[in-house]
């Protein structure tokens, strides 16, 4: 905790702050919306256009799961929904700012992300060049850092707020003479 005081005119201003947890906080808030965006633009792209995700994701040129195996549209539409759900608890997570809402959503995503990784680890399709699969590879190993983050950096225990600061004002000396 850091206080700070400031000279006002007839009085002082008295400020408290909360530097550490505001700085694991903001780190909280940046990792969750990172996650977010990540999982509702993947989501929803998978969900209404499935043979598009299929075809053509990350995008850039890029083509990470059409060089798995023929097309699924039930299996594409259902990884967008699954997504989509781990985007939208990072959403509310982000907006709740809560340490259960944040553990949850690291939870889902290091859940999610560990088997993913496992199996993009040790399943390099043929017809992806190294350097795609490598970038797959980061891509998915940063899913997972990112839900296992959400562990380690939130507080523990409720979010401290920073109080409002209190004006003391000096009583005036009156003047006699």
């Amino acid at each position: 905790m850091r206080i700070s005081l400031e000279g006002k005119s007839g009085g002082i201003r008295v400020r408290m702050r909360f530097e550490q947890d505001r700085r694991r906080w903001l780190a909280v808030r940046i990792i969750l919306g990172v996650l977010a965006f990540q999982g509702i633009v993947v989501g929803l792209w998978a969900v209404f256009a499935p043979h598009s995700w299929y075809s053509s994701f990350p995008g850039f040129g890029m083509h990470w799961v059409a060089v798995d195996g023929p097309y699924n549209h039930h299996l594409a539409a259902d990884v967008g929904a699954f997504f989509l759900a781990l985007g939208a608890v990072s959403l509310f997570a982000l907006i709740r700012t809560g340490a259960a809402t944040a553990w949850a959503a690291g939870i889902g995503w290091a859940v999610m992300a560990l088997p993913h990784l496992i199996y993009h680890a040790f399943h390099k399709p043929e017809a992806m060049g190294t350097a795609s699969f490598t970038l797959s590879l980061i891509a998915a190993a940063a899913l997972l850092v990112l839900g296992v983050a959400l562990l380690v950096v939130t507080p523990r225990g409720p979010r401290v707020i920073d109080p409002d600061p209190i004006d003391v004002r000096f009583p005036r000396r009156s003047r006699q003479g």
